[in-house]
């Protein structure tokens, strides 16, 4: 049995997405647009709970087409607010369709928001050899500036903390624990 993170748990769908995506570098656009808004909508949730609810997210947010998302009228918000398969937020909901619109002037603005967003550890993971799960941070001076640039560009629900989560869940950051099976050494 691999020593993991201990925070995979045992739960089969946390542990296959910590053995399989967690800390894996991306950089397609549709992924991080995607992680941007699951990360938004897990503020104040167990991860789990998202991960629970991410192929009704894909389904009720159009596979995370920000095109199509940065349309989203009143109509299609109350329809999401009715959907019980994903979390059920004025809030959140109403950032997703703003994300939307802003990632897609991010692109524009840089060619990807790929291109943008991994200026914030330099264009390469960041490699912190954390011993244990409490050695990890909630937030960093990245994640600070990362936070800091979005909502200037019209972002929410993306403090340091959750864009932080967003890092490690998108590999610009690799905070698996050095017994960890999945730690790059």
């Amino acid at each position: 049995m691999p020593i993991r993170c201990a925070w995979a748990g045992e739960n089969p769908a946390t542990v296959a997405y910590h053995d399989r995506e967690w800390g894996v570098p991306l950089h397609k656009d549709d992924a991080l647009f995607e992680f941007l808004i699951l990360e938004g909508a897990q503020a104040g949730l167990s991860w789990s709970t998202i991960l629970n609810k991410r192929d009704a997210y894909r389904a009720a947010f159009d596979g995370f087409d920000p095109r199509k998302v940065a349309r989203y009228g009143e109509k299609k918000v109350a329809a999401l607010l009715a959907d019980a398969g994903i979390v059920r937020n004025r809030l959140k909901i109403g950032s997703a369709v703003r994300n939307a619109a802003a990632f897609l002037n991010v692109q524009k603005e840089f060619g990807s928001f790929d291109r943008y967003i991994w200026t914030f550890v330099g264009g390469s993971p960041l490699q912190p050899n954390r011993r244990q799960i409490t050695d990890v941070p909630a937030r960093t001076p990245e994640s600070d500036a990362m936070s800091k640039d979005l909502a200037k560009r019209g972002f929410t629900f993306v403090g340091s903390t959750i864009c932080y989560a967003f890092m490690q869940a998108t590999g610009m950051v690799d905070d698996h624990t050095m017994s960890c099976f999945r730690k790059k050494r």
